[in-house]
C-alpha cells in the first residue's frame, strides 16, 4: 500500500533537511564562510555552525600506545581486580590532565600476570607523558588552613598574577601563590591506608566508603579527626580532591568512614581510587611504539580515497545494472554517509583505521539491502506492467533478509565490542552504527524517494525501471 502523496511529499521534504543538517555538521566550514559572507554583504547576523572536529585515533592523528606490565607482587592476588581498576582510573585522571583528548587506558590481563595499555593520540612529547604515567598514585589527606592563611596565599596569588618569571623573583614570598589556599598537607598519606571498601550504612542501606589505617596510621588520624571536629578533611589523589567529608567526632580505632550522596558505582570508584592510591602497584614500561602524524595523516588520506574509489564504482555498478533504481540507491547511500558521519561526531566516536573498515564494511551492507529490493522489484517488474504494482511486493518481501542478515551482524558486532580490544571495539563500534543507519536508509530514505518518482510520468518509462 502507498503512502498518500501529502506524506510522501512531508517525508522527502524531511530527508532533505535531514541530508542538509548532515551535510552541514560534517562540513561546517563552507556554511560559515557563506554566512560571512552575507552578513558582511547585507549586514545579517546569520549565526556560525559549530565546528566539531572529528575525533581521530592513534593511527590516523599519531601518538604513542604505550604497554606497561604491573608489579603486583606485594598485593594479596584476590586484590589483584580491584587494584588493577584503581590503577587504571588514576592513569585516566593524570593523561587527561596531561592535556591528551579520548585516551584509552585499558587493563589486559595476560596469563597469570595485568598489564595497563594506554594509547594518546595527539602526544608530541612522549617522554614526559612517559614519566608521568610511571609514577605510583600518591594519595594524603589535608586539613583545612586558618583562614588568615587562606587570605595571605590569595593576597598573594591576586599580586603575582600576570608577572613574568623575573617579575615574580622579586615579590617577597612569592612561592606562596603557588600553594593550596583552601587546604594544608597532613602527615596522613596513602601509605597508613590499610583497607579501603565500600560498605552500606545500617539504619538507611545508602552506599559508603569503609577506611581501615594501619597501627601507626590510625594514631595520625585520630589526632587529625580530633583537631577538626566540624571541619572538612580533604582527600587527594596525585594532588587533586576526589572528597572533602567533614568530620563529625573524633574517631580512634583506626576505622573510619565517608559517607555522601553516593551511588553504588561512584562509592566502588572511590573505593578503588583510595586503594589505588595505597598500595604499592609499580608498573613497568615493556613496550613503546609511536606514531608520527605525518604516517597518519597518509593513512587517512588513502583510507578515503580507497573508500571513495569503492564507492563511486559501485554507485556505477548499480546504475548501469538498475537504472533509475541505482541512480536513487546511489543518492540514498550518499545521505547514508552524511547521516552516519554526522553520528560519529555527535556522539564523538574516535575513529581509527579499524573503525574506517566497519563503516566501510556498513556501507556494503547497505548497499547489499537495496540490491535486495531492486532485485525482487526486478522479477515484480516481469509479472506486473506498473512500477507502482511492484513497489510495495519489492519492499515486504525483501524486508526479512534485510533484518535477518542486518540482525546477524549486529550480534556479532555486540559480541566484538564485549570482548575485544581497543581496535577490534572500534570496528564493532563503526559497523553497529553504520548497520542501524542503513536499515533507516533502505527501507525509508530509499523507499520515500521509490515512491515520490513512480508517482510521477516517469512511472510510465519502463526502460528506466529495467
Amino acid at each position: 500500500m502507498f503512502m498518500p502523496k501529502k506524506r510522501v511529499y512531508l517525508f522527502l521534504i524531511f530527508i532533505i533537511f535531514l541530508a542538509v543538517f548532515a551535510g552541514i555538521l560534517d562540513y561546517p566550514r563552507s556554511w560559515n564562510q557563506a554566512t560571512d559572507y552575507l552578513n558582511s554583504k547585507f549586514n545579517f547576523k546569520i549565526p556560525h555552525f559549530p565546528e566539531i572536529p572529528f575525533k581521530l585515533g592513534l593511527d590516523l592523528q599519531g601518538g604513542v600506545h604505550l604497554i606497561y606490565e604491573a608489579d603486583l607482587s606485594e598485593i594479596e592476588k584476590t586484590d589483584w581486580p580491584e587494584a588493577m581498576a584503581g590503577l587504571r582510573d588514576v592513569i585516566e585522571r593524570r593523561v587527561n590532565l596531561f592535556g591528551v583528548k579520548e585516551p584509552i587506558v585499558q587493563v589486559v590481563r595476560t596469563g597469570g600476570s595485568y598489564r595497563l595499555i594506554v594509547e594518546l593520540a595527539g602526544v608530541i612529547e612522549p617522554e614526559r607523558a612517559i614519566e608521568m604515567i610511571g609514577q605510583t598514585p600518591f594519595l594524603e589527606f589535608k586539613e583545612q588552613r586558618p583562614q588568615e592563611e587562606t587570605e595571605k596565599i590569595l593576597a598573594k596569588q591576586k599580586e603575582v598574577e600576570g608577572k613574568s618569571p623575573e617579575e615574580l623573583q622579586k615579590i617577597e614570598d612569592w612561592q606562596l601563590a603557588f600553594e593550596d589556599p583552601y587546604f594544608q598537607s597532613t602527615k596522613l598519606t596513602g601509605r597508613y591506608l590499610k583497607e579501603a571498601k565500600l560498605g552500606f550504612d545500617q539504619t538507611t542501606q545508602e552506599p559508603l566508603v569503609l577506611l581501615q589505617f594501619n597501627e601507626e596510621g590510625a594514631k595520625i588520624f585520630e589526632e587529625l579527626t580530633k583537631k577538626n571536629i566540624g571541619k572538612p578533611l580533604a582527600i587527594y589523589i596525585d594532588n587533586v580532591p576526589i572528597s572533602t567529608p567533614v568530620v563529625q567526632e573524633r574517631i580512634s580505632g583506626g576505622r573510619a568512614q565517608i559517607t555522601g550522596r553516593f551511588t553504588v558505582e561512584e562509592a566502588k570508584k572511590l573505593a578503588r581510587n583510595l586503594s589505588a592510591g595505597a598500595l604499592p602497584v609499580p608498573i613497568n614500561l615493556i613496550s613503546q611504539q609511536q606514531v608520527g602524524p605525518t604516517l597518519g595523516k597518509i593513512s587517512l588520506q588513502k583510507s578515503l580515497n580507497a573508500g571513495l574509489i569503492g564507492f563511486l564504482a559501485i554507485i556505477l555498478f548499480m546504475i548501469i545494472f538498475y537504472r533509475l533504481p541505482g541512480f536513487l540507491a546511489g543518492l540514498a547511500l550518499s545521505i547514508y554517509i552524511l547521516l552516519v558521519l554526522a553520528i560519529f561526531k555527535l556522539l564523538g566516536v574516535t575513529i581509527t583505521l579499524a573503525g574506517i573498515g566497519g563503516f566501510l564494511l556498513s556501507v556494503g551492507m547497505a548497499i547489499d539491502a537495496n540490491i535486495l529490493i531492486f532485485s525482487r522489484f526486478r522479477e515484480e517488474m516481469r509479472e506486473k506492467s506498473s512500477p507502482k504494482d511492484c513497489l510495495k511486493e519489492a519492499f515486504l518481501r525483501a524486508w526479512p533478509s534485510i533484518r535477518d542478515g542486518n540482525l546477524t551482524t549486529l550480534i556479532v558486532a555486540f559480541i566484538l565490542f564485549s570482548f575485544g580490544s581497543s581496535f577490534v571495539k572500534g570496528f564493532a563500534l563503526t559497523l553497529s552504527l553504520g548497520i542501524l543507519v542503513s536499515i533507516f536508509s533502505a527501507m525509508f530514505i530509499t523507499r520515500v524517494l521509490m515512491e515520490f518518482l513512480v508517482s510521477t510520468k516517469l512511472s510510465e518509462i519502463k526502460l528506466l525501471w529495467g
